[in-house]
């Protein structure tokens, strides 16, 4: 495969209306190939997409006395409110305390606020006051529901292109537990970076079904060569489109015929050093991503498409909530 986005990351056009048998064999190919896709013709107007950007701009962009006053709980598992820089450290299977204390000595340099569905009556919706951004919480909530339809079409087509029902997984997400993610990457030091004692977020898999991403142009999402192992190739913007992958449960659900890729965002650095410091400084970036996930109680097990007597099962059975409860509390 070339270094070009588009021989490295398929482009489906997902034709959201109506998603075509083509679309599914698409959509699962770069699924089993990449664990990524770009796909078009999603069904969310971009200038909602800009809408959503320019509310995480001015969300960021706050006081942090007032970003404060959303906190995110101190239970890893309830991923909902602000985080501030240093926060949240990136895992990928680190689970044991003094590993991890080693893992965090690298920080994280993003800030984020987390959502999920206005009803949750577990994990509720931790909001700045509405004095200090009126119309944010309105506009998130209108667009996690559009993200929430986007999602019905991709299970549905991912079913189909497996062979299984349509609504075989959509039947398993009607709980719409599901996370909407801002993230702000401010600039600091290249030389951290550089040096390995600074991250912007390490090398992981994502643990849902899917994920989506919408990214500004800055770029610095990075997706680990499945056939040359360490080796990262770069997953640019690309206008039109939104990025797509695969979460671990659904990789645990087709056996590891779908993939689950190891990814990480290294944001780019500026060319020439910071006036005022006379430091080469990473570039400011933001993103938006949406991760889908299954309703708690639900058992992954291997779907019946994806095992035989001479493909045998990989993975026990687990509950959504146990694997997600695992690994949430090993990043906070």
């Amino acid at each position: 495969m070339g270094d070009s986005p588009q021989s490295v990351i398929p482009i489906v056009d997902l034709a959201a209306s109506a998603p075509t048998e083509q679309a599914a064999n698409e959509l699962c190919k770069a699924f089993r190939e990449v664990g990524f896709a770009y796909i078009k013709n999603h069904g969310i107007p971009e200038e909602r997409i800009e809408e959503a950007f320019s509310w995480s701009h001015k969300f960021f962009n706050l006081p942090q006395s007032e970003k404060d006053k959303a906190p995110h709980p101190p239970e890893g598992w309830y991923h909902r409110g602000y985080s501030s820089v240093g926060r949240e450290k990136v895992s990928q299977n680190v689970f044991d305390p003094n590993s991890l204390a080693q893992h965090r000595k690298i920080p994280d340099q993003k800030e984020s606020f987390e959502l999920g569905r206005e009803d949750d009556a577990v994990m509720r919706n931790i909001w700045p006051p509405a004095a200090a951004l009126p119309g944010f919480r309105e506009f998130l909530v209108d667009f996690y529901g559009r993200c929430n339809a986007l999602e019905t079409t991709l299970l549905t087509t991912v079913a189909v292109g497996l062979g299984l029902d349509a609504d075989f997984f959509e039947s398993c997400h009607r709980g719409r537990d599901n996370q909407l993610r801002l993230l702000h990457y401010p600039p600091f030091a290249a030389e951290l970076l550089e040096r390995g004692q600074a991250d912007c977020i390490g090398a992981h898999s994502d643990f849902g079904t899917m994920t989506l991403l919408f990214q500004d142009a800055v770029g610095g999402l990075e997706i680990e060569d499945q056939h040359q192992g360490g080796r990262f190739r770069p997953v640019p913007y690309i206008p039109g489109t939104i990025v797509v992958n695969i979460g671990d449960m659904l990789m645990r659900w087709t056996n590891d015929e779908l993939r689950s890729t190891i990814h990480r965002v290294r944001t780019p650095t500026e060319t020439e050093a910071n006036p005022e410091t006379c430091m080469r400084m990473t570039k400011r970036r933001y993103s938006i991503p949406f991760f889908i996930g299954a309703d708690p109680k639900t058992v992954v097990d291997c779907v019946p498409t994806c095992h035989g007597p001479e493909r045998p099962k990989r993975y026990e059975p687990v509950t959504t909530q146990e694997y997600f409860t695992m690994r949430m509390n090993a990043l906070y």
